[in-house]
């Protein structure tokens, strides 16, 4: 067993898993790996399905494990910006094999993504 920050792991796969586990935060920190920086409301466009308070749960977990940083633009409205942290851009090579992998049986199965992407969001 591996014992950090309060909590026991498994194997390295298991630490891993606890800083990207569940459907959004893997999708956002993938959307951040291909535009640098984006708004609260850029993130939910490209997210559907999921609410304001879950986007806000998300983002805040990911800013607390030092994976993205805040930025706010202005107070008055208010606007905050996202990106990745240097550790956040470090999986940027496990988001390009998810994309590549998903690319490639989406073909087998008859569906061009490259070549239709303009059709998806």
């Amino acid at each position: 067993m591996i014992k950090w920050n309060n909590k026991e792991f498994t194997c390295p796969v298991d630490v891993s898993l606890s800083f990207i586990s569940g459907k959004w935060k893997i999708l956002i920190l993938s959307h951040l790996c291909q535009i640098e920086k984006k708004g609260f409301s850029d993130l939910r466009e490209n997210l559907p399905g999921i609410s304001e308070k879950m986007l806000s749960q998300q983002l805040k977990q990911l800013e607390k494990d030092q994976l993205i940083s805040k930025s706010v633009l202005s107070l008055k409205p208010y606007r905050v910006e996202y990106s990745l942290t240097d550790t956040g851009k470090s999986f940027g090579p496990l988001f390009t094999f998810l994309s590549q992998w998903g690319i490639t049986f989406l073909k087998r199965k008859g569906i061009d993504y490259i070549k239709d992407q303009h059709l998806y969001k």
